[in-house]
């Protein structure tokens, strides 16, 4: 995986410095990119996935929704706790703290607001394609199985807490019911609590000229970067598949469980 920090100078435990306001799905991989092009050191969750903090992001949902399915109770997050989670180590996270903004755009005053919206539709179909399928469908239970119950992360779990919280809802029939409600309250609770003078509204295609001017960085000599956020989080995520599968098989081996659960594991990868 790329190190985070390869480009700039180190963050130093200052807090988050940009509150990226954005749903999984919205170009969160070509804003990341495009912050590391500007020095910022930039956590993008769906480049490691096994690698993320998933129990400090367990306990944030919990704690952000204490009536989710299997939450656990625990006080709400403080400053300090966010900066355990993210703000020691990063300047922007794109897309797992997105949950969260209200409680970051809180912890961390000074920061600056960047928001980007994509249009529902087209935003919702490639939501439920590249994360509730993920979670949900028959075919990627195996993984879930093998994450939680052979090596020990709390990945699913994770990501099972938080989308049930962010939609209100305790199955996925209800995440899909409540999906649109959720996405307008989402962006008009940012838009009524941060002025606009403080916030930067950007929309894909408007190249690093606003974007720049917001944050007060140079304009860079190359363009804005428009990765395929579709394509770059199937690639990652079929990489992590594989990653699950292998260290899955390595543990079996060590236990002494038998090749043809193994085989079983990789004959339902091929068939996804």
């Amino acid at each position: 995986m790329r190190d985070d920090g390869e480009l700039n100078n180190g963050h130093a435990g200052k807090g988050l410095q940009v509150i990226h306001v954005a749903l999984f799905r919205m170009a969160t991989q070509s804003f990341a990119e495009a912050y590391r092009t500007l020095g910022y050191k930039t956590h993008h969750g769906v480049e490691d996935i096994l690698g993320n903090p998933w129990v400090e992001i367990e306990q944030a949902a919990e704690a952000t929704w204490p009536t989710v399915p299997n939450a656990r109770p625990r006080p709400r997050f403080t400053r300090s706790d966010w900066d355990n989670l993210w703000g020691d180590k990063y300047d922007i996270v794109t897309d797992l703290a997105c949950p969260f903004t209200d409680q970051l755009i809180q912890a961390y005053p000074d920061a600056k607001i960047v928001v980007v919206q994509r249009d529902f539709d087209s935003w919702w179909n490639s939501y439920q394609v590249g994360v509730l399928d993920k979670l949900f469908s028959p075919g990627q239970q195996i993984f879930v199985f093998l994450i939680r119950n052979v090596l020990g992360s709390r990945a699913a779990d994770a990501m099972l807490k938080v989308n049930y919280g962010l939609f209100k809802a305790t199955s996925v029939a209800e995440i899909r019911e409540h999906a649109r409600e959720v996405y307008d309250e989402y962006y008009r609770k940012i838009r009524e609590t941060i002025p606009a003078e403080k916030r930067l509204e950007y929309t894909m295609g408007d190249g690093w000229e606003p974007l720049c001017a917001f944050l007060g960085k140079d304009v860079p000599d190359i363009p804005f970067p428009r990765l395929n956020d579709s394509k770059a989080r199937s690639e990652s995520q079929r990489q992590g598949e594989v990653t699950v599968l292998l260290k899955s098989a390595r543990k079996f081996a060590l236990l002494g469980v038998g090749a043809g659960i193994i085989a079983t594991s990789f004959w339902y990868y091929a068939q996804a």
